[in-house]
């Protein structure tokens, strides 16, 4: 009978240990992912397209990359991997804002990601863009207030060069319409309407000046990514699709261009920057 007791207790004991083992491993590797994205070091690749829309980047994994599987889902935050052209991409959402990219890039810098293209939509400031075109932007207008807790205002948000020319090379090989040159970044999508501002005629005014200033388009996320870019040491670049009319006509959005053009420029871009093809 004490022998039995003692064969059911040593059962028991070695279960309860398997538990705590099992519990314990458990909590290491979820440890290992981050905070908000979701993603331990090793789960993406070092090539990332970061669309602003959740569904955007689960629609750029399914219908362009080959082999996509998802890798996390939290928040704003979905990722995906696969591979174009054979090469290694992950794709991950930031959601709407400089806020919420930030926390996205600096997640996944942290992970090991080392090369970033921001595939999103803008809106036309110049009068030579129009709906349908690809914004390249060289740098952004930091009319933010994330970047500012990063670095004072007088430190320019740059796009890194390599990403830019990889971009400029991949939509001249597409043969697409479209514009290299400065964004724009603002907090309040509807301070594109001036009327819906306090100082209506100030708002007016001021994108009367970046128009002046040769400004091409606005979007509400390319400041933060590139002055965060610049201080991790990595590469970050950010490619628009114009949607709707000007601002200028404070004109309600309908509808929106398709982004296949963006994306397979972006894709190029990415792969011609992969580290053994340099």
């Amino acid at each position: 009978m004490a022998l039995f007791e003692c064969n059911v207790l040593g059962v028991y004991y070695e279960i309860l240990f398997s538990r705590s083992v099992s519990l314990a491993c458990g909590l290491v590797m979820e440890s290992e992912k981050e905070y908000h994205i979701g993603i331990a070091r090793g789960e993406i690749p070092e090539l990332v397209l970061l669309p602003g829309d959740p569904d955007r980047a689960k629609k750029i994994a399914e219908e362009f990359l080959d082999t996509p599987s998802q890798i996390a889902k939290r928040r704003e935050y979905w990722s995906f991997s696969g591979t174009w052209k054979g090469i290694p991409i992950g794709v991950c959402s930031t959601g709407i804002g400089c806020p919420s990219a930030a926390i996205a890039l600096e997640e996944l810098v942290k992970v090991g990601c080392k090369t970033f293209i921001r595939v999103g939509t803008s809106g036309a400031i110049s009068n030579k863009v129009t709906t349908g075109d690809i914004v390249i932007f060289s740098g952004s207008v930091r009319d933010d207030g994330t970047s500012r807790q990063y670095a004072p205002i007088e430190f320019p948000a740059i796009a890194h060069p390599e990403v830019v020319r990889a971009l400029d090379r991949a939509a001249e090989k597409r043969h697409v319409r479209y514009h290299v040159g400065i964004g724009h970044s603002k907090d309040a999508f509807y301070s594109e309407h001036p009327s819906y501002v306090a100082e209506d005629d100030k708002m007016r005014q001021r994108w009367s000046t970046l128009r002046k200033a040769g400004v091409l388009a606005t979007e509400m996320e390319s400041a933060a990514l590139f002055v965060i870019g610049h201080l991790r040491g990595v590469r970050v670049g950010c490619a628009c699709v114009v949607i709707g009319e000007n601002v200028a006509k404070e004109a309600k959005i309908v509808g929106k261009p398709p982004i296949d053009d963006l994306v397979i420029i972006a894709l190029d871009a990415l792969v011609s920057l992969e580290p053994s093809r340099n």
